[in-house]
């Protein structure tokens, strides 16, 4: 009953920047959703790049951005923002947006919802 939609991906020259919003709708029960970004280029493995949760007061990055990509938690809207700066040709994929049940108590069930995916090109 959780639909996800992503949107904000693009082209941008290295070291430019990009934002984009990954919002959750239908029945989320008043909840504040896990969320997390993944990304998945041709050739590579499925990659976690940012996680929100614990209703917002925690946050998790893949070591390949970290420094340079922030995600963040919108409570009234139930969207998750993730600011890419800095970006880097090996950014180029395409990104998804997932979102998991909380767990009481802190953390998350396995990621339940997903979107399509937005592209997101660096080129150099």
């Amino acid at each position: 009953q959780v639909q996800i939609m992503e949107s904000g991906g693009g082209s941008v020259q290295a070291g430019g920047s990009l934002r984009l919003s990954c919002a959750a709708s239908g029945n989320t029960r008043s909840r504040l959703l896990c969320m997390g970004w993944f990304r998945q280029a041709p050739g590579k493995e499925r990659e976690l790049v940012a996680r929100v949760y614990n209703s917002g007061s925690r946050t998790a990055y893949a070591d390949s951005v970290k420094g340079r990509f922030t995600i963040s938690q919108d409570n009234a809207k139930n969207t998750a923002l993730l600011q890419m700066d800095s970006l880097k040709p090996e950014d180029t994929a395409m990104y998804y947006c997932a979102a998991a049940d909380p767990v009481i108590g802190g953390g998350c069930l396995s990621d339940k919802y997903w979107g399509q995916g937005t592209q997101v090109t660096v080129s150099s």
